[in-house]
């Protein structure tokens, strides 16, 4: 099985993302799943990665190479973001099976309120004074949360401020992430997992 990423600004978060789909692939039975991140087009900012046109052009270049097409943005506190992500959803599940007889799913999540809280879900360090419902609250949650831990553990000055770093270790606890994220991991785990019953 392919799998194709795509996300808002694959430069910082690739190093998030990638790890924890991996994970979240072994848990649901598919350990040999190649998954790689789109990087062309580079897509910058949620606009772009929720843009049809944008899609579109991705799903015509990639769509012969691709199973699983995964679009995962921040939702910054955008109760509407779920609703747009449908959209594209339907849209491209119409133009996938229009153009493709192998059945091909395309999956949109948006992270509450940030994909770095996906990472944080799986730290067991987090400051014991921080509140889990708060942090998933925060709709900066990066800076209100990620860049201070990521202080705290010396990695501001690593690369991507230490995201890969902490995801390789969150993805370790996959379970854990799933079971503080269920409207956005558990979610993005239950659709994959219910496609490929209907097409195992």
């Amino acid at each position: 099985m392919n799998v194709l990423i795509i996300l808002e600004d694959f430069v910082n978060d690739e190093s998030m993302v990638l790890p924890i789909v991996r994970a979240m692939m072994t848990a649901i039975g598919k350990p040999k799943a190649k998954i790689t991140v789109c990087k062309n087009p580079r897509l910058r900012g949620h606009a772009e990665a929720l843009r049809w046109e944008k899609i579109q052009e991705i799903l015509q270049r990639y769509g012969g190479m691709t199973d699983l097409f995964l679009v995962c943005v921040d939702r910054d506190g955008n109760e509407d973001r779920r609703a747009k992500l449908d959209g594209l959803e339907k849209r491209a599940q119409e133009f996938l099976a229009e153009k493709y007889q192998k059945p091909k799913k395309f999956i949109g999540e948006n992270a509450w309120q940030e994909l770095e809280v996906w990472v944080l879900a799986g730290c067991i360090d987090l400051p014991k004074n921080w509140n889990w419902l708060e942090i998933r609250a925060e709709r900066k949650s990066k800076t209100g949360y990620f860049m201070q831990f990521a202080e705290q553990r010396s990695l501001l000055e690593a690369r991507c401020q230490g995201r890969g770093i902490l995801a390789e270790e969150a993805a370790n606890r996959y379970d854990r992430i799933c079971k503080r994220c269920p409207e956005d991991i558990g979610n993005l785990e239950t659709n994959i997992q219910e496609w490929l019953v209907r097409n195992d």
